[in-house]
């Protein structure tokens, strides 16, 4: 085992509990987050900042506040910063804590997806709008198996597999090497009535401490609204509210009913990630820090024998 990973819906406890142990372990942590990389973007992202210093001593973090809000970030990106953090922090003879909530983030980690870095290609896209949905999918069925429908669900989601085929094609396939990840993964989660508290309680907490006026500070700085608002989720909706398109109290009610409904998609992710073959030791949210602790500890040291 070279990495311990935490990972769980939206407000269950991740980063406390990760903290908590990294402090135990003397060790640091690596955000699997995929909008808490952002600067300014704080509030928002629910960066919980302050849940970093355990009993007066900073826990070292890494892969947050990496870059200027409004800044593009996919995965392939993500992956490289991530063996970075990893090589650094192993090379110090501990073991490192993946911690987050984007399971593609966590996943390119763990299972080491093989990516490569694929260029736009204007003159390819072009010559290929002229085609229908369907005929897209028979040329990159013609490329490739087609696995799922994922990358053929709409236009340009098939005109960009068709041109990572033929990039592939073309050059040769130079993917990065990186180290096997053997990952213990514990799992936080509440039921779901209590996840929907958590929620509530610390939707209205984030609008409390300033949340509003972080969104405001953000368009000030020059991020366009279309550009917060692609983030999805409070910049979404808060953007909506900032910009007169939204009242008050539909924004809460919106934003509530869309964080519950992401806590379901991440939870339908992990559910996958089980089914694929990582074992996830799920620990019960409403446990108090000690207990959770100590089971984790536990684990750690039966996987260790």
């Amino acid at each position: 085992m070279n990495l311990i990973t935490i990972l769980g819906p939206t407000a269950g406890g991740k980063t406390s509990f990760a903290a908590n142990l990294a402090h135990k372990l003397n060790t640091e942590i690596i955000s699997a987050d995929s909008r808490q990389i952002y600067c300014g973007m704080d509030l928002g992202t629910g960066k919980d900042i302050a849940d970093y210093t355990v009993d007066g001593q900073p826990v070292p973090y890494h892969l947050i506040d990496i870059l200027p809000a409004g800044t593009k970030y996919n995965v392939f990106e993500y992956q490289r910063e991530f063996f970075k953090a990893f090589e650094e922090i192993s090379a110090k003879g501990k073991t490192p804590i993946l911690c987050g909530g984007t399971g593609l983030y966590i996943e390119s980690a763990i299972r080491n997806y093989q990516l490569i870095d694929v260029p736009a290609n204007p003159s390819l896209r072009k010559s290929l709008e002229q085609y229908s949905l369907e005929e897209l999918k028979n040329m990159l069925a013609a490329m490739r198996t087609l696995h799922n429908n994922t990358d053929t669900d709409t236009k340009k989601r098939a005109i960009r597999a068709i041109e990572i085929e033929t990039f592939i094609k073309e050059n040769p396939k130079v993917v990065p090497s990186y180290p096997k990840i053997n990952s213990l993964i514990f799992g936080i989660k509440n039921p779901r009535a209590v996840e929907r508290a958590k929620i509530r309680i610390r939707l209205q907490q984030r609008l409390d401490e300033g949340m509003i006026d972080e969104i405001k500070k953000l368009m000030e700085s020059g991020i366009s609204a279309d550009d917060l608002i692609y983030y999805g989720l409070e910049y979404k909706y808060v953007t909506l509210y900032v910009t007169g398109q939204l009242k008050y109290e539909e924004m809460f009610d919106q934003l509530y009913i869309a964080i519950c409904q992401f806590a379901k998609r991440q939870m339908t992710w992990f559910r996958r990630m089980e089914r694929l073959g990582m074992y996830i030791y799920w620990i019960d949210g409403q446990l108090d820090m000690e207990s959770k602790i100590n089971f984790a500890l536990e684990l750690l040291r039966r996987n260790a024998d």
